[in-house]
């Protein structure tokens, strides 16, 4: 069973900065390591996504405002986010997924909140 810890969110004021953390329990180099966040009432939606070659993916709506990266030496992929809106609020979750074999792997974090106040 893989861990993953997430952490670094908080409250934070409109226009500011937080950067995600999300620390494994195995070995992040073969996988693809994703946020997710979902709000209030509201479905889970991806964020971003990096691949284990660095590839980089993100919800259009974010681009520009959120980097997603990784230290695999740490086993820990990140999440910066910049210049917060209120509509940003969520709970976000980290997501490691791998390959063994013919099966895929899927974890996910507990999920840490974010509240950007306006």
């Amino acid at each position: 069973q893989v861990q993953l810890v997430e952490s670094g969110g908080g409250l934070v004021q409109a226009g500011g900065s937080l950067r995600l953390s999300c620390t494994s329990s195995r070995s992040i180099r073969d996988s693809s390591m994703g946020w997710y966040r979902q709000a209030p009432g509201k479905q889970r939606e991806l964020v971003a996504v990096i691949t284990s070659t660095d590839r980089t993916n993100y919800a259009d709506s974010l681009k520009g405002r959120f980097t997603i990266s990784r230290d695999n030496g740490k086993r820990t992929a990140y999440l910066q986010m910049i210049s917060l809106k209120p509509e940003d609020t969520a709970v976000y979750y980290c997501n490691l997924q791998f390959w063994g074999g013919i099966r895929k792997y899927d974890y996910w974090g507990q999920g840490t909140e974010v509240t950007v106040s306006s």
